[in-house]
């Protein structure tokens, strides 16, 4: 990570000074050095100001975290797809809360559900880093619990269909197909770049940091993964429980589609009068349980602002100094050849570095009179968009709620995973409507 914010900055500034330099100036135009100094100064106001707004979220949901782990949901959630998430982290214990939040994180993101999917996240990150024994560094279920996070199969991207049906377009939902196609692949990627990567990024050597918990959460006292599997296995709920839960969620779909517009504001609200009922029903004191955990969500919000900061002024940068334009017209003509039009580009390069960004550039692709929501450009940006993630914040965000500096393989296996997420959505938006 320190290379790749360095060669932004770099990059940003050689442009931006090249710019300045040899072109002719032009009356009324803020000069390129000018124009950086202030994208930096705004990015940086912008990632507090991002930051300040991400605590109330954080503090509702990492409240209802609390509550849901101390109900036992968590745990509850995990047994339904415990074999597989054994199989795919073997290093966490099968009981581990952390089993919980990173499913719910997953079915947040599914569902569309940005806001409830942080929050779900961190708590993840902080139960997996309970059992980091190298404090500061990555572990491999971080880097692949995140790739997974960057590409994660999407039911219902909400927020996409909403701004198509905002622009007049005649099929808001038909995304849906070539979103879920588009993160099916680019999920499958994922998990197989971090497996792979992982072989090539040794954890340090030297003296771990003792993990929270019991000295069953140390490395060489963790179960096998054979044990783990056989144990998941003994302990999961029956095949056709896993089964119907995930035919009831695959039914959602239809109904989204038919009644999106009407269920959509309903989610959120019965999420937290889902968690809080569940509490009652288990005899918790919700109330003092929420304010406990809603506390580590202003906690959290503080830490992750530095990591935000860094980000978001190197990305302005990147976008102020005019290197991102440059790249758009050096690459247009190639990439145009294979299904990702001029057009398009702009939003596969800066999807990964700013979701501010992207949606703006989706918002002036569909409202385009001369491209519009139901063209292949539409449909192709719009699944773009729904089918990966911004890569940069998440992993600052995240990584920075517990303190982790060196992201290992991470970083490389979230960008193949976004690399496969505009193929697979070339591919799906060809076959449908190219």
């Amino acid at each position: 990570m320190n290379i790749v914010f360095y060669i932004i900055v770099l990059t940003a500034f050689v442009f931006a000074g090249a710019r300045q330099i040899f072109n002719v100036p032009v009356e009324g135009a803020v000069p390129s050095i000018e124009a950086l100094s202030v994208a930096m100064v705004e990015s940086a106001t912008g990632a507090v100001e991002l930051a300040i707004g991400l605590v109330g979220v954080m503090t509702l949901f990492l409240g209802l975290m609390k509550i849901a782990e101390a109900g036992g949901l968590l745990q509850g959630i995990s047994r339904l797809i415990r074999t597989l998430m054994v199989r795919l982290f073997p290093d966490v214990p099968a009981d581990h809360p952390a089993m919980g939040a990173m499913i719910l994180n997953l079915s947040a993101n599914a569902l569309g559900l940005g806001n409830a999917a942080t929050p779900f996240g961190i708590r993840a990150m902080q139960e997996l880093d309970k059992l980091n024994s190298h404090k500061g560094t990555a572990t491999n279920a971080m880097a692949l619990f995140l790739a997974i996070n960057t590409s994660s199969v999407t039911l219902l991207p909400t927020g996409v269909i909403a701004l198509r049906a905002a622009a007049g377009s005649a099929d808001p939902a038909g995304i849906l197909p070539t979103t879920l196609l588009a993160t099916i692949g680019s999920t499958t990627v994922a998990i197989i770049a971090a497996k792979m990567y992982a072989r090539f990024s040794k954890l340090p050597e030297g003296v771990p940091v003792p993990s929270e918990g019991s000295e069953s959460d140390s490395p060489d006292a963790r179960p096998s993964e054979d044990f783990q599997v056989e144990n998941a296995a003994a302990t999961a709920y029956p095949m056709w429980v896993s089964a119907l839960a995930l035919g009831v969620l695959v039914s959602l779909i239809p109904l989204t589609v038919l009644y999106g517009k009407v269920i959509s504001p309903w989610i959120i609200p019965l999420i937290m009068v889902g968690f809080l009922t569940f509490g009652v029903i288990r005899r918790v004191r919700v109330y003092e349980v929420f304010v406990d955990g809603a506390k580590e969500g202003f906690q959290v919000a503080v830490k992750i602002i530095p990591y935000l900061v860094a980000i978001l002024v190197a990305v302005g940068m990147l976008r102020a100094s005019g290197a991102l334009d440059m790249m758009v017209a050096a690459l247009g003509a190639y990439t145009g050849e294979v299904g990702l039009p001029a057009e398009a580009l702009p939003m596969a390069l800066l999807r990964p570095l700013s979701g501010s960004g992207a949606y703006g550039i989706l918002a002036s692709v569909i409202n385009d009179p001369n491209i519009g929501p139901d063209s292949y450009v539409g449909y192709l940006v719009s699944t773009i968009q729904g089918s990966t993630e911004t890569t940069f914040y998440v992993l600052a965000v995240y990584f920075g709620a517990v303190q982790v500096k060196r992201l290992r393989h991470t970083l490389a296996a979230a960008l193949s995973a976004d690399v496969a997420g505009v193929v697979f959505a070339v591919m799906a938006c060809s076959y449908l409507f190219g």
